[in-house]
């Protein structure tokens, strides 16, 4: 196998450092409220502290990490109460996505859709919340990604990496893929059906259901 290849630059080491930081915070590999030291970082990743320094400057313009005063810097903890305020947020954000993807989807789309559909009843059936967590991510990305709204698309990812952890919790919480599959097929269906109102209204519905399960 290859090896990676180094970054040449400044900016290129800052882009990397920011790469490998980000989707270890988004894959769970860093805790929340784990420290990042920036020589152990700077060691892990090849690249100067200046390099760490900047990449944690841009993850926390993005929610992920927050500086503490004489103490350095960690990964942010979003509470309960921050989870709900971005799932409102992501309520009109989503809800605007779904809306413009039931008009602006091809057929091809459409099917990608429904075998999504497909897909996350069989997860649910053989009782992988794992695999259906996935699946649920990937439908909320294909539906965004559809609608060609990238300004809301933007938005959205910055927002939904600050909810990683929550989603997980909430993927392995007994009974909670059962409850949330016929609200994901209300909304692939009203997608099909073309209707954007109907899919505006699948969104928010699905995202109410998830505050309250945030609450519980």
């Amino acid at each position: 196998m290859p090896k990676e290849a180094r970054p040449t630059t400044g900016e290129q080491a800052k882009q990397h450092a920011l790469t490998k930081l980000r989707q270890a915070i988004l894959h769970g590999e860093m805790a929340p409220a784990q420290r990042l030291v920036e020589n152990e970082l700077a060691e892990q990743f090849g690249v100067t502290r200046a390099s760490i320094r900047a990449a944690l400057i841009d993850l926390e313009a993005q929610g992920l990490v927050e500086r503490i005063r004489n103490r350095g810097s960690r990964v942010r903890v979003v509470t309960v109460e921050e989870a709900v305020a971005i799932t409102e947020c992501r309520m009109v954000l989503e809800g605007l996505c779904a809306s413009k993807a039931a008009v602006a989807a091809s057929d091809e789309q459409l099917e990608e859709l429904a075998d999504l559909g497909v897909a996350m009843e069989k997860a649910v059936a053989a009782g992988e919340p794992v695999t259906y967590s996935d699946l649920n991510h990937r439908l909320h990305e294909r539906i965004r990604l559809i609608s060609g709204q990238r300004t809301a698309v933007e938005l959205l990812e910055r927002l939904n990496a600050q909810l990683v952890r929550h989603r997980f919790q909430l993927a392995l919480r007994p009974g909670r893929p059962q409850q949330s599959l016929s609200e994901h097929l209300a909304m692939i269906d009203a997608i099909r059906a073309r209707d954007p109102q109907a899919a505006e209204a699948a969104v928010r519905a699905h995202l109410a259901g998830v505050i309250e399960a945030l609450k519980d």
